[in-house]
Order: C-alpha cells, then sequence, then structure tokens
C-alpha cells in the first residue's frame, strides 16, 4: 500500500507535533509513502527506502489549493493508494480514498470567537472534509462527539489521543532535584477560550490575599490584538513585578519554566486535547485545570486538581490552597501514566484504520 501524508503543516504548533511524531511510527510500517511538503524541510525522512517526496507550497486552506492546486502535483498525489491529512484541508482534484484528521470543531460550539462570515467560511471546510473523507481522525471523545453533533454520523470518527513527546520524557530522566520557584505557569494564546483573563482575575484576588508566587505566561505580549484591551488592563493593573511574558522560547527553555514551575493553570473553556498539564506533570509539576468534559476525559485518574470552569472565585480559593497551604512537592508520576498517551499508540490505531 502506498500512503500519500499531507505534511505542509509539520512546523505547526499542535498538528505539527502530532504530525511530526506520529510520522517516523507510520514510516516503520514497511508501506510506501508519498510526504507533500517543502522537499528541503523532509528531507530527512528521504533516506528510508520506502519514502518519495513530492514538492508543494500551496498553502493549506488557500484559494490556489481549493480552486487552482497544480495538476501536476494532483496527478502525483492520485499514484498513492490513499492521502492522509493531520488537518481537514483537501486539495482539489484529489481523487483517491481520503482521511483527515478533525482535532476540534470549536467555531460552531462557540461561534463568538468569530464572525458570521468567518464561522461560514470554517463550516465549509469542515462539511467539504467531512463529506470527502472516508474516515476521520480525532483527539478526544469529547472532540468526536462534536464533529458527530455538528457534522453527522454517517462517517466513521476514529479517536487517536494527541500524546507526550519523548524528549519531555528524556528531560526527566535527565534532570534530577529541580528547584521549584514562586511561579505560576499558563501556556497558551490569548484567544477567549483559554481562559486568560480568568485566570488573571483570580490571580489578582490571591495576590491581595498574600499569594508571593509571579505569573508566568508561555508566550510574547506583542501578539494582543487590539480588541484585546480588557486582558491586556488587567495585566498593567497587576503590574510587570506579578506578570511576566517568556516570548518566543525554545522546547529546552518550555521544558526548564515547566520544571521549576510551582503550579500550571489551564483555565480553559475548550480543547480537543489539551497537552500543558500533560507535559507538567511528566517533568513533576502539579496542573490546576478546569472542569471541562475534555480535561476531566483526558486527565481522569491523574493527579491533578479540578476548578468550576470560568470561576475565577473557585480557581483563586485552588491556588491559595495548593500554594499556600499544601506547598507541593514535586509530582512522580506511575509508568502507567507517563504512557498512557504515546504516539507509537495513536500511529498504531492511524495504521490499523488505513485501509
Amino acid at each position: 500500500m502506498t500512503v500519500c501524508i499531507d505534511c505542509r503543516m509539520i512546523d505547526a504548533s499542535g498538528i505539527g507535533v502530532y504530525l511530526r511524531e506520529s510520522l517516523p511510527r507510520l514510516l516503520q510500517s514497511g508501506n510506501d509513502f508519498l510526504l507533500l511538503g517543502n522537499a528541503r524541510r523532509l528531507r530527512c525522512f528521504t533516506p528510508n527506502a520506502n519514502v518519495q517526496i513530492i514538492e508543494c507550497d500551496v498553502k493549506p486552506f488557500s484559494l490556489k489549493e481549493i480552486f487552482f492546486f497544480p495538476l501536476k502535483t494532483a496527478r502525483q498525489i492520485n499514484c498513492a493508494d490513499l492521502y492522509f491529512s493531520p488537518y481537514f484541508n483537501i486539495p482539489r482534484s484529489v481523487t483517491i480514498p481520503v482521511f483527515t484528521t478533525i482535532h476540534d470543531i470549536i467555531f460552531p460550539d462557540m461561534p463568538e470567537l468569530t464572525s458570521r462570515t468567518g464561522l461560514a467560511a470554517r463550516m465549509w471546510f469542515y462539511r467539504r472534509a467531512y463529506k470527502k473523507s472516508k474516515k476521520i481522525f480525532t483527539v478526544s471523545e469529547f472532540s468526536k462527539s462534536r464533529i458527530q453533533c455538528h457534522l453527522g454520523t454517517a462517517k466513521p470518527v476514529i479517536v487517536t489521543h494527541s500524546a507526550i513527546q519523548p524528549m519531555f520524557l528524556e528531560y526527566r530522566a535527565n534532570v534530577q532535584n529541580i528547584q521549584k520557584t514562586q511561579t505560576i505557569v499558563f501556556v497558551g494564546n490569548i484567544k477567549k477560550h483559554k481562559g486568560l483573563d480568568i485566570l488573571l482575575d483570580a490571580f489578582s484576588l490571591a495576590r491581595k490575599e498574600g499569594l508571593p508566587h509571579k505569573l508566568v505566561v508561555i508566550g510574547a505580549k506583542e501578539n494582543f490584538r487590539t480588541s484585546d484591551n480588557t486582558v491586556l488592563k488587567k495585566i498593567e493593573a497587576l503590574g510587570g513585578e506579578a506578570v511576566a511574558f517568556t516570548g518566543f522560547i525554545s522546547d529546552e527553555q518550555l521544558m526548564e519554566h515547566l520544571a521549576k514551575a510551582a503550579l500550571l493553570v489551564q483555565p480553559s473553556l475548550y480543547e480537543g486535547f489539551c497537552l500543558p498539564p500533560l507535559e507538567a506533570m511528566v517533568l513533576g509539576t502539579r496542573a490546576l485545570i478546569s472542569d471541562i468534559p475534555v480535561l476531566r476525559e483526558i486527565y481522569g485518574g491523574y493527579p491533578v486538581t479540578f476548578f468550576r470552569a470560568g470561576d475565577s472565585g473557585h480557581l483563586k480559593e485552588k491556588m491559595l490552597d495548593i500554594l499556600l497551604h499544601e506547598k507541593p512537592a514535586s509530582l512522580d508520576l506511575s509508568n502507567d501514566l507517563l504512557l498512557k498517551y504515546t504516539f507509537e499508540k495513536t500511529a498504531s490505531v492511524i495504521l490499523g484504520e488505513l485501509q
């Protein structure tokens, strides 16, 4: 069997991790593979005798991909037996069986995140992917249920969890007895569903009650849009001594921040899977997370602490309990929990469904 894999988003954030970590494991299956994307970026995979590269610089979800995709490239893709995408974009003129991935379907669930036109455009892509796909992969039972709610139940939706990157396990093994600092870490962007505004309210209340810790936001302050003035004002009111932005950081720096933090807070209102709590716990840091259904699903059985989603007062109480009263030491996850989500398992499920 020859499989064409769309690798154009290999350097993206969450989707890129899902692809980069799954791909080497897929290539070991004994099948033949055509990798669609930047030849220079994918050169590291060409030593495999079963791999060929299809050079393609057409942007996913672009007008060119949908209406003017190069016919020569489409013919190369159609030489394969099937097409697999780690996202839900499908180039025009692909005629072989298609398998796509919808990580979440947030926009119809939270339409306030976009305009009516933006929602209509996104729903068009969702429905197009659903119509053209033989099977759809997603990363949680929650996302599966929402896909079926919005798009239907006629197509198989297969859960292939995201997973911890091996480098986190290696870092954990090689770095011992890290000294905890008085920092709380938030990993994410400033979009409303990530809940940073809720965390800022809770953090402000906790500071008034004596919490000495600093909030470290893993991300760049420059990424704030003008529509985020409310959040910016909250940050400015707290002051630079209380809240710090890291800007862009390397994977090594991210792991260091997570390992040294006293607590990671994940105040999300919506997620498809959500890796930061797992990454923090693997590195010995406790996680305080919202009790939304998907986090209840993914982190059931893990030593996390839940708070009521959207409730800054409850989040404040939990932060104070953990940081001032319990004074947590480093976590030490069991092997079962360390290896509950792995890309070996993810790739195995994908391979089992590609037929």
